[in-house]
């Protein structure tokens, strides 16, 4: 079902004794269940991707890439460290010089960016999947075009991946040096101020504007847009979308707003139920029955008087007040200057940690799944599978033999070997599947290291030697029920109580009351709304950098992330205490 290269080794002593000597955590971040053989391609993605830019192009000096394997299905991923001292002196060498130039000149580059990752998406939407036909339209013969259908199917499925494939290049181009630089910036506080809260630097760099925030910010819109053309009512009438729509029709305002609506979708409503990287990740554009519920919300809050705004300037405030406060304690002019400089380069990178994500995991993978259903609807009708959604139960490789099976058979007018061998193939690791679903993957396996100092392994997953500490004592618990006390990292400041409601997904997320306390596996862009209706977030994976705890300081709630196993120990209608200072969770009944 995967590749090899994904497998533990057995066979070569020298291989097997590299991955007994590593350490592998689970990533459940990005992979929640076991992943399904096609979805690998994201991972393939960022494995490449992430691994080449710390180790071939940047040249990050205490770390080369991140290494990944498949257990039951599980993707676990590790660190290599860079062991030799003078080799990490050379490497800090190269990354002064490559990083340095990416630095002084992010201003130029990052929109560079933006224009090359808009132009990847454009050619992924005018990818055109054709069906076969029975005899080929006579234009092919008057125009002697020279190309079969057969082979603009071959050629549109290639396209297709490699763009996936780019896209994850581009990912990288800039993302590690985002969290390379808060990572400096982290170092250096924790020299100056050795009792300094990694929340404490977090807040330095919150209240920053990304463009993460622009579909939430058209979903407040169009609940604006629908009071002022009062057709509110409508909206609240049906949480299905399609039933809405039909009522709106009928009124010269409901159109209006329906108008609204399709110019916010394009490109905003792109934005993933998940995080993007798994084909049931679908997309607002997908269900709009997911917006919907968002824009209620906050029609909701708007009728009952309420701010559906986020609190930019007492956040901004805290920010500055919180800057100045440890920048007044700096006692020399040297380390000041340096102070302001790495803050200084911390912010400008800072935004693009949470951009990116829009353009990649969720508007272009949005796309790009919905362009592997169309090669799956082709599959399908000549037999290869037997439902569109069993391509996904086949690698990437397997698929583009399977087009080839078909193409050639179509040309020579036979059936494809694949129409007896694949239906048969996908119902066995169907029932591997459901198999690795029964199974628990433990946080991590191997040896921990003493120090953890990939960046991005710090910051989006939030592992570091105390978070290993803290979640293999919980899983050396036997009885998850007799824990009381649950610790993880301060993701944003503040204390509340209140009742837990645990989400795994959108359709849980649906579920929450106002003044409850999100728990989840991790958070979605795509439920923003809910940080208006909750008291604070808990997440079981992220770090300081991750969706949750960023969102969660933009707003000014608590959040605690990286528990490892919230989700399994909090049950709904518990009462606890979360303290977003401290990171520490307590269970007060």
């Amino acid at each position: 079902m995967y590749p090899d290269y994904y497998q533990f080794t057995t066979d070569d002593p020298t291989r097997r004794d590299y991955e007994d000597g590593m350490f592998w955590f689970y990533d459940g971040l990005h992979y929640p269940e076991p992943v399904y053989p096609f979805d690998l391609i994201t991972d393939e993605g960022w494995y490449l991707a992430l691994s080449q830019y710390n180790t071939r192009i940047f040249s990050l000096p205490p770390v080369y890439g991140v290494d990944h394997r498949i257990i039951n299905g599980y993707v676990y991923i590790s660190p290599v460290s860079v062991k030799n001292l003078e080799e990490v002196q050379e490497r800090a060498k190269h990354f002064m010089e490559r990083a340095g130039y990416y630095y002084d000149n992010w201003s130029e580059l990052q929109p560079q960016w933006v224009a090359k990752m808009e132009n990847l998406i454009a050619r992924l939407e005018a990818v055109k999947v054709p069906k076969l036909p029975a005899l080929e339209d006579i234009s092919i013969v008057k125009s002697a075009i020279g190309e079969s259908t057969g082979y603009r199917l071959l050629q549109a499925y290639d396209e297709i991946i490699d763009l996936c494939i780019r896209s994850w290049q581009y990912h990288f181009e800039f993302l590690n040096l985002g969290y390379a630089a808060y990572v400096t910036f982290l170092d250096f506080c924790q020299k100056l101020f050795p009792t300094i809260p990694m929340q404490s630097v977090s807040q330095m760099v919150s209240g920053l504007d990304s463009i993460m925030y622009r579909p939430d910010e058209e979903l407040k819109k169009l609940a604006r847009k629908a009071i002022d053309l009062e057709v509110h009512s409508s909206l609240r009438a049906s949480i299905d979308f399609d039933t809405v729509k039909s009522d709106l029709e009928k009124s010269s305002n409901g159109r209006k707003w329906l108008e609204e609506l399709e110019t916010a979708r394009h490109p905003w409503f792109n934005i993933t139920t998940g995080n993007g990287l798994r084909h049931q990740d679908r997309s607002w554009n997908d269900n709009l029955n997911v917006p919907l519920a968002g824009i209620v919300t906050y029609v909701n809050k708007l009728l009952q008087g309420e701010s559906i705004e986020r609190p930019h300037e007492a956040i901004r405030a805290e920010r500055d007040r919180v800057t100045e406060e440890y920048r007044s304690l700096i006692e020399t002019d040297t380390d000041r200057e340096t102070f302001d400089r790495l803050l200084d380069t911390a912010k400008m990178v800072f935004p693009y940690v949470e951009d990116h994500q829009f353009y990649v995991e969720n508007w272009f993978h949005s796309v790009f799944w919905n362009k592997i259903r169309d090669v799956a609807a082709v599959l399908q009708e000549h037999g290869m599978i037997y439902v569109g959604e069993d391509i996904w139960y086949l690698k990437r490789g397997e698929v583009k033999d399977a087009i080839w099976d078909l193409v050639t058979a179509w040309a020579t007018g036979t059936r494809p070997r694949g129409c007896f061998t694949l239906p048969k193939e996908i119902e066995w690791r169907k029932s591997v599947r459901n198999k690795f679903l029964e199974w628990s993957p433990p946080a991590a396996v191997g040896k921990a290291p003493e120090v953890i100092q990939e960046p991005f392994t710090i910051m989006l997953w939030g592992v570091t030697s105390e978070s290993l500490s803290d979640w293999s004592k919980i899983q050396g618990t036997e009885d998850l029920d007799s824990i009381t006390e649950i610790k993880g990292f301060a993701g944003s400041p503040g204390i509340v109580e209140g009742r837990v409601r645990v989400c795994r997904n959108v359709e849980e997320v649906n579920e929450l009351q106002d003044g409850e306390i999100l728990v989840a596996p991790t958070t979605s862009p795509s439920w923003a709304p809910v940080f208006t209706k909750i008291k604070a977030c808990v997440t079981d994976v992220g770090g300081v950098m991750c969706h949750a705890a960023i969102v969660c300081r933009e707003y000014g709630m608590p959040a605690v992330v990286g528990t490892g196993l919230g989700t399994k120990i909090l049950k709904n209608g518990m009462h606890i205490k979360v303290n977003g200072s401290t990171g520490e969770i307590s269970i007060v009944r």
